[in-house]
C-alpha cells in the first residue's frame, strides 16, 4: 500500500507542476544552476522514467545518493508523457530500453548511437566509424571491434550507463495448447502457425486466444511501424525471404524461400523462391485465398519501397533497410553457376540447390511460369551498397515482409508528398479493418494468418488457406484472438483464469505464480532486451562533462539489480551485451566515483 501511496503521490505532484518546458526553457534553467560549486556541494542529477520502471528508478536513486549526488525523480504515468518529457530535455539521464529484435548487434547500435541514427542522442565520430566498420564484418570478424565500440561508448565517453539484461518469459496454459508447440525465440515475435491445441479436434472450432498491450495499432503496412502495437501482427501476416531461430541463426525455413546464398565478396544475396504460397484477402468478412501467388514480383517492390524513405508517408523503418542497394529477378542460370559464395569454392546454383526434391532445370520472370515441381524456379538477386552480412538479419525483420505489388499499387494511390491523413486511406491503415460503418479489409496477407477485424478489445485473425497447403508450416490453428490488455496484472490474471491461452512479456517478479498454477508452464530463454540509463547530450551538466558521466557511471551497481530480480536479470555493458561476448564489464568503484566528482568539480 505505501508504495502504491508513493507512486500516487510522485504523480499527483507533476501533473500540478504543469505543462512541459520547452527545450530551450531547460537549456536556460541549465545554465542558472550549471555552477559546479565546492567540491562538497552535492551535484544534483533528474532521473526520468516512466512507472512502470519505478523499482529501476529507485534503485538507480539510492545508488547515486550512497556515492554523494542529490537524485530527483521526474517519474511518468505513461510511455508518452516519458517521452514528452525527454523531447523537452527534462532529465540528465532517462531509465531506457532496447530489445534487438533482428538478431544481429548493427541493429542493436545503429538507431541508438550514429550521429543519425532515427532513436540517437549520440554524436561521435570514432562511435560512428566503428559501428560502421563492424557492419562490413562477419561474424568472426567483428568480435573485436563491438569490444571497441563498447569501450569508445561506455568506458571513455560514458554516453550510456547499462543496468541489466532480461530474460524473456511466456506462461502457457498447459492443459488447453500442447507446450511443445510453443515456441520461444530469443528476437523473433512468437510464431503462431506451429502452435496446436492439445486436443487437435479444436483446431478449427476454438480460437487460440493471446494478448498484447497495445491496441491502437501504427500500421499494417509492414514497413511502416517498427513497434510493441504491430511486431507479432505483422510478422504473423507477411512471410519474408528468411527466417530466425529461436538461437537468432538465419534459416530458410517457414519463409518465401528454399534456399539463400551469400556470393563472395559479400554484397550479393541469392535467393531461391517458394511457388507454394498465395495472399490471403477479405471478403465480406470471410477469408479467400485470392489466386494470386507470392513471387519474385512483390519481393522486388516490397524491398525497393523499404529501402526507400519517400515510398510512404511517415515511413518508419527504411533505416533498416537503407543498405540495399538494389533487389532484381535473377533470369540467367548461367549467373549462379559461375558465382562463388562466400569463402568456399561452392558455387551459388549448388547452394541454392542443396536439399531440393527437384533441381534447377530453369529459371523464370514471371511468377506465374514457376512450377517447383518441374524445376521452374524464380530467383531474386539483393545487392548491398557495401559489403553488409547483417543484411540477412534485416531481411528476417517484419519490415521486410512481403506485400502484394498488385494490391498496394492499386490502394495507395496519393501523392506522398500532399498526403493527407484526413482524406486518403493508405495500405495497412486500421481503420480498414476497425469494426464500424468505414468497415473495408483492403489487407492481402502472404503469411500465415490475415487480420480480418479488430475493434477496442481484440483483434481476428484467420488463417491464409493459400499458406504453405500439406506441409508442416501450414498453420495448426483457424483463428487467432488477440485481446488487448495493457496492464501485466490483468494479463497474468487473465492467463491463471482461463480466459487468455498464451502470455508473452511475464514480468520477473511474477514467475513465481506462473510457476505454482497447476495449469501453466512457464518458458523462459534469454532474450536481446537491455536496460540501461540514456545521458542527456544537450543542455544539461552532464551534456558537457565526460567527468560527470563518468561518475554516474560508477555509482551504477548491476549487482543490486541482479539481488532485487532474484537472479531474473544478467549483467550487460551494452545493448549489444546479449549478441556478442566482448568480455567487458562494468564494476562499481566509489573511489572512481569519487576521483571523477572531484575532476569534475575543477573543470
Amino acid at each position: 500500500m505505501k508504495k502504491k501511496l508513493l507512486t500516487l503521490t510522485l504523480l499527483l505532484v507533476l501533473v500540478l507542476a504543469g505543462c512541459v518546458k520547452t527545450k530551450s526553457e531547460v537549456e536556460s534553467e541549465g545554465k542558472e544552476d550549471g555552477g559546479k560549486g565546492s567540491s562538497n556541494e552535492k551535484v544534483q542529477i533528474e532521473v526520468l522514467g516512466t512507472a512502470a520502471g519505478e523499482e529501476d528508478l529507485n534503485i538507480v536513486r539510492d545508488q547515486l545518493i550512497k556515492n554523494g549526488f542529490d537524485v530527483k525523480l521526474n517519474i511518468q504515468p505513461d510511455y508518452g508523457s516519458f517521452s514528452a518529457q525527454k523531447d523537452a530535455g527534462n532529465f540528465d539521464i532517462a531509465l531506457s530500453s532496447w530489445t534487438t529484435v533482428t538478431g544481429n548487434p548493427d541493429y542493436a547500435v545503429r538507431a541508438l548511437f550514429k550521429t543519425d541514427g532515427a532513436n540517437s542522442l549520440v554524436k561521435d565520430a570514432k562511435v560512428d566509424e566503428l559501428i560502421d566498420q563492424a557492419s562490413r564484418e562477419t561474424a568472426d570478424e567483428y568480435t573485436n571491434t563491438y569490444k571497441e565500440l563498447e569501450q569508445q561508448l561506455v568506458t571513455e565517453k560514458a554516453f550510456i550507463a547499462p543496468l541489466y539484461n532480461s530474460f524473456k518469459a511466456q506462461g502457457v496454459n498447459k492443459e488447453v495448447l500442447n507446450p511443445d508447440t510453443v515456441r520461444l525465440a530469443k528476437s523473433r515475435a512468437v510464431a503462431w502457425e506451429t502452435i496446436d491445441f492439445k486436443d487437435g479436434a479444436k483446431r478449427t472450432t476454438e480460437p487460440l486466444i493471446t494478448q498484447q498491450a497495445i491496441g491502437d495499432l501504427t500500421s499494417l503496412d509492414p514497413i511502416k511501424g517498427n513497434d510493441g502495437s504491430i511486431n507479432t501482427l505483422n510478422t504473423n501476416m507477411y512471410v519474408r525471404l528468411v527466417n530466425l531461430t529461436d538461437e537468432d541463426e538465419v534459416v530458410s525455413d517457414g519463409s518465401l524461400s528454399h534456399n539463400y546464398a551469400m556470393a563472395e565478396g559479400n554484397s550479393d544475396y541469392y535467393f531461391l523462391l517458394r511457388d507454394d504460397i498465395h495472399f490471403a484477402s477479405v471478403s465480406d468478412g470471410n477469408v479467400i485465398d485470392s489466386g494470386e501467388r507470392v513471387g519474385a514480383e512483390d519481393v522486388v517492390f516490397s524491398l525497393e519501397r523499404a529501402k526507400d524513405k519517400d515510398s510512404v508517408p511517415d515511413h518508419r523503418t527504411y533505416s533498416l533497410h537503407e543498405r540495399i542497394k538494389s533487389a532484381e529477378i535473377v533470369t540467367d542460370l548461367t549467373e549462379l553457376k559461375n558465382t562463388k559464395i562466400s569463402g568456399s569454392e561452392e558455387t551459388v546454383l549448388e547452394k541454392l540447390e542443396q536439399g531440393l526434391k527437384t533441381k534447377l532445370s530453369g529459371i523464370v520472370e514471371h511468377k506465374t511460369e514457376a512450377d517447383n515441381g518441374k524445376g521452374d524456379y524464380q530467383v531474386v538477386k539483393v545487392t548491398t551498397t557495401e559489403p553488409f552480412p547483417q543484411v540477412l538479419n534485416y531481411l528476417a525483420h517484419q519490415s521486410a515482409g512481403i506485400v502484394s505489388e498488385k494490391q498496394v499499387k492499386n490502394i495507395n494511390t496519393y501523392d506522398v508528398a500532399s498526403f493527407n491523413l484526413d482524406t486518403d486511406i493508405p495500405y495497412g491503415d486500421q481503420r480498414t479493418i476497425t469494426e464500424g460503418a468505414k468497415y473495408n479489409n483492403q489487407l492481402y496477407a502472404s503469411g500465415p494468418y490475415i487480420l480480418v477485424k479488430k475493434n477496442d478489445y481484440q483483434a481476428e485473425f484467420v488463417k491464409n488457406p493459400g499458406y504453405r497447403t500439406g506441409s508442416e508450416f501450414e498453420p495448426k490453428i483457424s483463428t487467432v484472438i488477440v485481446r488487448f490488455i495493457d496492464d501485466t496484472d490483468s494479463a497474468l490474471s487473465a492467463l491463471r483464469n482461463g480466459e487468455i491461452h498464451l502470455f508473452n512479456g511475464v514480468p520477473e517478479t511474477k514467475y513465481d505464480l506462473v510457476e505454482k498454477a497447476d495449469n501453466l508452464l512457464l518458458q523462459k530463454s534469454d532474450s536481446n532486451a537491455v536496460a540501461y540509463l540514456q545521458f542527456n547530450t544537450a543542455g544539461r551538466k552532464v551534456s558537457q562533462s565526460e567527468n560527470l558521466r563518468k561518475a554516474v557511471l560508477f555509482s551504477i551497481n548491476q549487482d543490486e539489480f541482479l539481488n532485487y530480480y532474484h537472479g531474473n536479470k544478467k549483467k550487460a555493458y551494452s545493448t549489444v551485451s546479449p549478441l556478442v561476448d566482448t568480455g567487458n564489464e562494468l564494476v562499481a568503484d566509489s573511489s572512481k566515483v569519487k576521483e571523477f566528482l572531484e575532476a569534475y568539480h575543477k573543470e
